[in-house]
């Protein structure tokens, strides 16, 4: 499993591989939680491409319902079928309602569109963000990979996707829900990974581009920020740096180029104020 996933470019280590293989083995969901930018969501995508299966994504938001996530009926094609029949003279009602309940009228939202398609790998991203009805119903579903529609029957899957749910912990998703699924904590990877990791994902940009902005980013996680940058953000650092033609960065750079890594005022004034030119000269800059 994690020769596979590194096949993909992304860099796993024994935990997560381990997550991800029985995942698959024992068709549970896997739950990832940790900060924003640290590589939940391309977890799914590295899954996905690593099995050869389509990305199913369902992102999650406040107020999110059944509808929106598992299925909808085609209100106007509906009305035009009815209007059809109408001019040709169909007037049996039982008919009609049979018709427009068809299975070619129903709309296939990403829960359902994932329990239909196999394989598939079905992203639920940012569960935390959606209400707790959304989470009871959504621990119904993954409890039987199967759907009741009234008006067709139950739907089950034949094979179950592989379940990927993400969770930047904005608040606590219920325990009911944790318990269904394989659970793996998602921390900051420390400097000798994050700049393999780098470095796989940029070849373009230089060694020593790559290992000084990894150092940048792991001194700032040690500051009081709001907002600590994720690998996303030391990757969007290093690839801004590169389009502005630079093999390596001093201070002043860093400082310019400061939005690419950091998204709040505070966070900004305070990296300002940090001895960056110290933090380089550790890395032979």
């Amino acid at each position: 499993m994690r020769a596979r996933l590194e096949e993909t470019g992304y860099l796993v280590d024994e935990g997560l591989a381990v997550a991800c293989f029985l995942a698959l083995r024992l068709h549970r969901p896997l739950f990832c939680e940790g900060d924003a930018g640290v590589g939940k969501t391309a977890l799914a995508s590295a899954l996905a491409e690593a099995l050869d299966a389509p990305l199913i994504r369902l992102q999650c938001h406040e107020g999110i319902d059944a509808s929106q996530a598992l299925y909808d009926w085609d209100f106007p094609r509906q009305l035009l079928h009815l209007r059809a029949a109408e001019a040709a003279g169909v007037t049996d009602a039982d008919r009609l309602e049979g018709e427009l309940y068809d299975r070619r009228f129903l709309i296939a939202r990403p829960l359902l569109h994932a329990l239909e398609t196999h394989p598939s790998v079905l992203l639920v991203d940012e569960i935390d963000r959606a209400d707790d009805e959304f989470e009871a119903f959504l621990l119904e579903l993954l409890s039987e990979f199967s759907v009741t529609i009234p008006e067709l029957g139950t739907l089950r899957a034949e094979r179950p996707p592989v379940v990927v749910l993400t969770s930047n912990r904005t608040r606590e998703v219920h325990d009911a829900l944790k318990r269904r699924c394989l659970y793996h904590w998602f921390d900051h990877p420390g400097f000798a990974r994050e700049l393999a990791i780098v470095r796989r994902r940029l070849p373009e940009v230089s060694a020593r581009l790559a290992e000084q902005v990894t150092a940048l980013v792991q001194a700032l996680r040690g500051e009081d920020l709001i907002k600590p940058p994720g690998v996303a953000e030391t990757i969007d650092w290093a690839q801004a740096l590169d389009a502005l033609g630079a093999t390596e960065v001093d201070a002043e750079l860093a400082v310019a180029t400061l939005g690419s890594v950091l998204k709040y005022r505070e966070d900004a004034e305070r990296a300002r104020g940090l001895d960056l030119a110290a933090v380089l000269a550790v890395r032979g800059a």
